[in-house]
């Protein structure tokens, strides 16, 4: 029989499984607590030993291992390769700013998105996370720094809304109250353009921050570096976008990574504000991502960046340059699973 991967389910679902297994309900918060804070068995010191003996044989716990750790000597972000059940390895980033730690998280184990620029989709997509995998991450993450995290990026291995039944529910139980208790509008979800995705999530009533990976400011460039553009052009994405931001009024942060000789001149700065003012009107943000090293692709200059983002911003387009942390330890997403790959083939 397959068992229940009980840190995927809600309290209310928690009680359900307690009360089936013909113990008290108020024995569910209990578990929902511990398992919340990533202790399992005889960790769980006010529960019973019969209780916790029932659930072993009907659940199982699914906490990543840590298998690797890299900690930046520069800005002291900590890169973690994650271990999950099935041998599986999944990235997380954990980063120091004023305003709180946040944790960037995996949804996919691999990805099938092909972007070009990314390190963790150049072999495909294992499979999907389970919500409990998701919120892992966190309580992993947060075991081991001691430190509470208070804002979630899903901008680490895999496309959130190719896995988005999962994702959803793991949205749903990091920001309640009996779980982590990370505010929505702490969690920012990122997408390259699943335009089926964003229009279901528009109405899940969701007040998340949701990141497009949009990277060029025409259909040929960006065709070129993300395959999704073939299937939903930039058109039609970012009249998606529009709509998502009429329905929810939340800002949508537009991801742009800055390729050198593809996407960086000042003449695509131009040509990204009239696209983007042509379908947002008003109220448009552009997070430059300057590129961690990837073998495939190259660097923009500093010099290059900065003069895309004053560009930007004399056209009347909020613009930000992306702090590169992490950059001694390889903390672009992708790179610490490819080289766990390789060392054991």
């Amino acid at each position: 029989m397959e068992k229940t991967d009980i840190l995927s389910l809600t309290l209310q679902e928690t009680e359900k499984l307690i009360t089936d297994l013909g113990e008290p309900k108020f024995r569910a918060k209990q578990v929902y607590g511990w398992i919340n804070k990533g202790m399992w068995g005889s960790e769980m010191r006010n529960v019973p030993k019969s209780l916790i003996e029932k659930l072993d044989n009907v659940c199982e716990f699914r906490l990543p291992t840590v298998k690797l750790k890299l900690v930046s000597k520069i800005d002291g972000t900590v890169k973690y390769l994650f271990e999950l059940i099935d041998g599986e390895c999944i990235e997380s980033v954990f980063m120091k700013y004023e305003h709180g730690n946040t944790l960037c998280i995996s949804s996919q184990v691999g990805c099938r998105m092909g972007c070009k620029f990314c390190a963790s989709t150049i072999l495909g997509r294992v499979r999907n996370l389970t919500p409990s995998e998701m919120l892992g991450q966190i309580i992993a993450a947060e075991k081991d720094t001691k430190e509470r995290i208070s804002n979630v990026v899903m901008m680490g291995i895999g496309e959130p809304l190719d896995n988005y039944d999962n994702t959803v529910k793991f949205l749903r139980l990091v920001s309640s109250p009996d779980s982590l208790n990370i505010g929505l509008r702490h969690i920012s979800v990122s997408t390259c353009g699943l335009v089926n995705g964003i229009e279901r999530l528009q109405n899940e009533n969701l007040p998340i921050t949701l990141s497009i990976s949009l990277h060029a400011y025409d259909n040929e460039v960006r065709s070129s570096i993300m395959p999704i553009n073939n299937k939903y052009g930039i058109e039609e994405l970012l009249t998606a976008c529009r709509r998502y931001y009429e329905a929810t009024g939340r800002r949508i942060s537009f991801e742009y990574t800055l390729i050198a000789g593809k996407n960086d001149t000042e003449e695509g700065a131009v040509r990204l504000a009239s696209i983007l003012k042509k379908y947002m009107h008003s109220n448009i943000h552009v997070n430059l991502i300057p590129l961690n090293e990837v073998k495939e692709t190259k660097l923009s200059t500093s010099k290059n960046v900065n003069a895309f983002k004053n560009k930007l911003i004399s056209l009347g387009v909020n613009a930000t340059v992306r702090r590169r942390l992490g950059s001694d330890i390889n903390a672009s997403c992708g790179q610490l699973r490819r080289q766990s790959q390789k060392e054991t083939v």
